[in-house]
């Protein structure tokens, strides 16, 4: 509620500028003075801007000296009017940044079983209140919280608060406003109220896994906790949770295995889900009515409940998101969480914009929230208690849940010191953290120089990004459905080929390519976003028959697997996936993005096929060298006619070639004897015939893979 009527309006806009507005339809918009007062000192301030503004006088003062954030002040004019004091951009200075960021490691709840600390930081705010609510109860207990230093409120209850629901009460602006604690770790359905949790109940020892030397050594996997084990054929118990994605030993219809132990046979390393923290666009208490791939975060630190076998019960997410994790380590297997801190779902609705209103959003020139996102707002990631809220919550899901790894969506948004600072804070816990994003370059109002961007992967070197040069050249475009790229027939993209196999490093450039190491490049050709590769084929090869599409797809996939850099595979790609032709399926219903394990068993040969490349890429380490220098000095380029790709790894005496076109072509091997470990319809580490040096035939639209003997 606003608690009075405002005659004109009010800003402090930095530390000791005021921005007055005055209406033309009062007093002509015209006063010669303004006083500030706190109700109990006043003094005057110094005009020292006038002017219109449409229908507005606008008036920039300047304060005598720094008002104090916490105390309700009042401007007054020299015809007696009045209006609040407002924050205004203020909070967008660096000089506020400095003043109250707070290093502290105790944001939100520290429970004991005798008292529970809660504190939160809102250092424009005029007040704080902590709303408390026992379990079962309707009525709920108002207690005033203390500000301290650094703009932080906090308060110490007496007595164990466990299950108890709480909110905070924050009063900025003459208006109070009720806001879930922006560090919440649990919660109640849909996220409505914080809850009050004994943490130590839920813990687990982390199962330690055998160090990843490189990141090159990865093979990264993509699915979504519901569309892995919601179809029928699944085999799954507890279909679209977090328990059935744990599940082990189960089988298909064809009694072969299916989920978490398929996974384990198929040989990747990573399993990276879509989204898992809370997140808007599925109403938890009737989950499958809705669907959504979770970019719509609502609480960054608490489990999304509807994966969860009783959103009501604030553990339930917290122990089976857990469970899940350990279910993957005990098989060899590790984690990546999608992270969404490029934005929040309704920037008005957020804990952030009622905690300190426009802090925590970027703004343009003219004051609006910025829009690079597309969602209607981005995460101001360069302020210094916004990165340390991406910090903090990217440590308490290492910590506590043992994640691995971290793919940043639209890391684009964030700047390159906040990406720098969380790999370097991974790496002291665990230094194989893998982190990856997307560095599209987005319009957000940060420096082209300050963005989490592909063109600034120098400055990031231990951060890997999205290859898309390699979706678009190996694939085709993915912006337009028709277009093939050098793996899907056209010979145009050769050169490009070349250089994505060899790890977008600019191999064959005198310059610097894409990236500066392979460890940067996550190579792909799918993933959850736009259509399937089966699908697009569907469209660009209309009047080719399925057995050759499936060639196409086969070469395409076998690319992302043996070129230098990490592989990176969308679930079920290995067995065709499609979503029936829908290219953004986001809210799609399971139809659409369930995991089609009976695809599995129908096209099991490919799955084969697949299984032997990794195979072949864990036991070749040419296939994934850790260095530009290693590639430099270790690859050569044979000198075959277009369409033929022809890589010889001279150390380990392996060629790779790959003919992307239909028909059949002749080539010459270099001297020796050659062994075959994978052609068109055969892969695996264990070698076919040989050849002597001389002629041989590449069938259509295959690979190969031969090593001297």
């Amino acid at each position: 509620m606003i608690a009075t009527e405002r005659n004109f309006l009010a800003y402090l806009d930095e530390m000791k500028i005021i921005t007055i507005l005055l209406p033309l339809s009062y007093h002509h918009g015209l006063s010669s003075s303004f006083i500030v007062s706190d109700d109990i000192q006043q003094f005057p301030l110094t005009i020292m801007e006038k002017r219109q503004i449409e229908n507005k006088m606008k008036y920039i003062c300047q304060l005598s000296e720094e008002i104090l954030f916490g105390r309700q002040y009042w401007i007054l004019d020299e015809h007696g009017g009045k209006t609040d004091l407002q924050i205004g951009a203020v909070i967008r200075t660096n000089s506020f940044d400095d003043k109250f960021y707070y290093n502290g490691n105790d944001l939100g709840v520290t429970y004991g079983e005798k008292q529970t600390q809660l504190k939160i930081w809102a250092p424009t705010a005029t007040g704080v209140k902590l709303k408390l609510r026992p379990p079962g109860s309707q009525f709920s207990e108002i207690l005033k919280m203390k500000r301290e230093d650094r703009g932080i409120w906090s308060v110490t209850v007496n007595g164990d608060l466990e299950y108890y629901h709480y909110s905070f009460l924050v009063h900025v602006n003459l208006e109070w406003r009720e806001v879930v604690d922006p560090y919440v770790k649990a919660l109640t359905a849909n996220g409505e109220h914080g809850v009050i949790v004994n943490l130590a109940k839920t813990r687990r020892p982390k199962i330690n896994l055998p160090i990843i030397s490189n990141p090159v050594d990865a093979i990264i996997y993509e699915t979504h906790i519901r569309d892995f084990t919601i179809h029928p054929s699944s085999g799954v118990n507890h279909k679209g949770l977090y328990l059935g994605a744990g599940e082990l030993e189960t089988k298909g219809k064809d009694s072969s295995p299916t989920g978490l132990s398929y996974l384990k046979e198929l040989g990747i390393t990573h399993i990276e889900f879509l989204p898992v923290h809370d997140f808007a666009g599925v109403n938890e208490l009737e989950p499958n009515k809705d669907y959504n791939w979770g970019y719509n975060p609502l609480h960054f630190n608490a489990p999304e409940g509807s994966y969860s076998t009783d959103p009501a019960n604030p553990y339930s997410r917290i122990m089976e998101l857990k469970h899940l994790i350990d279910q993957i380590h005990r098989s060899g297997l590790r984690v990546i969480m999608d992270v969404v801190y490029n934005h929040i779902y309704i920037r008005e609705n957020s804990s952030f914009e009622k905690v300190v209103p426009g802090y925590y959003f970027r703004h343009n020139e003219i004051g609006l929230p910025s829009n690079g996102t597309g969602v209607g707002n981005d995460i101001a990631s360069e302020r210094k208690m916004v990165r340390k809220f991406i910090l903090d919550s990217i440590q308490y899901w290492m910590e506590e849940y043992h994640i691995d790894g971290f793919r940043f969506d639209l890391m684009g948004i964030l700047d390159v010191e906040t990406m720098n600072l969380v790999k370097a804070l991974c790496d002291s816990i665990a230094s194989d953290t893998i982190i990856l994003g997307e560095g599209w370059n987005l319009n957000t109002p940060l420096s082209q120089e300050r963005k989490a961007i592909i063109a600034n992967q120098a400055k990031m070197p231990g951060i890997a990004q999205f290859n898309d040069r390699f979706r678009d050249s190996i694939k085709g475009s993915t912006f337009n459905l028709f277009d093939k790229g050098y793996a899907l027939g056209n010979e145009h993209y050769l050169e490009a080929a070349i250089e994505l196999l060899t790890g977008s490093i600019g191999f064959n450039k005198k310059g610097h390519g894409l990236f500066n190491e392979p460890s940067q490049s996550i190579n792909y050709v799918e993933c959850h976003d736009n259509h399937t590769m089966w699908d697009k084929l569907l469209a660009c090869h209309k009047n080719t028959d399925d057995s050759s599409r499936m060639k196409y797809h086969r070469l395409a996939t076998g690319m992302v697997l043996l070129a230098q850099g990490i592989p990176f595979l969308h679930s079920g790609q290995e067995f065709f996936r499609t979503k029936q032709g829908d290219g953004n399926s986001y809210r799609s219903p399971d139809s659409i993005n369930q995991l089609d394990w009976d695809r599995k068993s129908i096209y099991k040969e490919n799955v084969e096929y697949m299984k032997s490349l990794i195979q072949i890429r864990k036991t070749y380490s040419c296939f994934r060298m850790r260095t530009q220098a290693e590639i430099r000095s270790n690859i050569r380029i044979l000198p075959y006619n277009s369409p033929v790709l022809g890589i010889y790894f001279e150390k380990a005496k392996v060629i790779f070639i790959v003919n992307s076109s239909s028909l059949e072509h002749r080539i010459t091997l270099p001297e020796g004897e050659w062994s075959v470990l994978a052609n068109h319809e055969f892969a695996g580490i264990s070698t076919s015939k040989a050849f002597k040096v001389g002629e041989i035939i590449i069938e259509p639209i295959s690979l190969n893979i031969l090593v001297k003997k």
